[in-house]
């Protein structure tokens, strides 16, 4: 709040330190630990001289620091106390932990100007700590929704009548508004690496060109969770049983815990296919392929 003249002492009740009276001299200058203090106005003191108490206005006025006797006191004189009483109509600064919810106005938020935009990483918080309160700033608990989102495809037909891991011609979806959040993954001879730490979800969807009685045509999704080892943890598979050609496709979603970025990775490998099946890819449209979406922290 802006003052016109001197901003008020609220409540603020203070003992002047001991003046030595001058022969001859009525004004002196008040202070409290050698510092000097402007009382309110002179009705806000309690002054004793001599073990009276004066009356404000016609015993003594003020003028800032200083307090001026009606009359120059003489040798003997004892000012025995001056005593300011600040602002008394004010409760002034309360005592520390004496204010609860209790003394706290209900619209104490509501009635404050709105923040119109998402805090900045500094802006400060109020929490409760087990019951002790703390500050804490947005940046460290700002966050919610999706960090990462990535999909990847196949780009042209693979493994054709091949048994082993789907290690080339892997692509990011590059189609018309295609895009991904976050970091996104990082590819290396098909072995997919996470850009942090969270629990993944995978979703794939590969299509098959089978045919020449193919029985059982597999898509193997493999997980390392220490950077060698793989295990298959989700697969499909199709297969016509007849001579005729078939197109297929395979789908499936997988929940990851990805607990080391440098430990868990994943591919997808091909098992049962005959010399004439394969995985179908495309550059432009998303026929094989996968997405991720971090669902959260691990």
């Amino acid at each position: 709040m802006a003052y016109i003249g001197k901003q008020p002492v609220v409540g603020n009740f203070q003992v002047c330190d001991a003046i030595s009276v001058v022969n001859g001299q009525a004004a002196y200058t008040m202070q409290v630990a050698s510092a000097n203090v402007e009382p309110e106005n002179a009705n806000h003191m309690l002054v004793s001289l001599n073990g009276v108490l004066q009356k404000p206005g016609s015993s003594f006025t003020i003028s800032g620091a200083t307090i001026t006797f009606a009359s120059n006191l003489a040798t003997g004189d004892v000012i025995d106390f001056i005593i300011l009483l600040g602002d008394t109509l004010n409760v002034g600064t309360p005592s520390d932990d004496s204010v609860g919810a209790a003394q706290i106005k209900n619209d104490l938020i509501s009635g404050t100007t709105a923040l119109a935009s998402e805090p900045a990483d500094t802006d400060e918080f109020l929490v409760s700590d087990a019951g002790t309160l703390k500050r804490i700033d947005y940046s460290l608990i700002k966050g919610g929704g999706i960090t990462e989102a990535d999909q990847w495809r196949v780009s042209t037909n693979i493994n054709q009548g091949s048994n082993a891991d789907m290690t080339s011609n892997w692509e990011r979806n590059d189609s018309t508004g295609a895009t991904y959040i976050g970091t996104g993954l990082s590819e290396s001879s098909g072995i997919f690496s996470f850009p942090s730490t969270g629990i993944y979800l995978i979703n794939y969807q590969m299509a098959l060109d089978t045919d020449n009685g193919d029985t059982n045509a597999e898509l193997l999704l493999r997980v390392t969770t220490n950077n060698s080892s793989y295990s298959t943890v989700a697969f499909g598979l199709t297969g016509n049983g007849s001579s005729a050609d078939i197109r297929s496709t395979i789908t499936n979603s997988y929940i990851l815990d990805v607990t080391d970025t440098s430990n868990v990775k994943f591919k997808f490998q091909t098992d049962g296919f005959s010399s004439n099946t394969r995985v179908v890819g495309d550059s432009s449209t998303q026929i094989s392929g996968f997405h991720i979406i971090r669902l959260g922290d691990t």
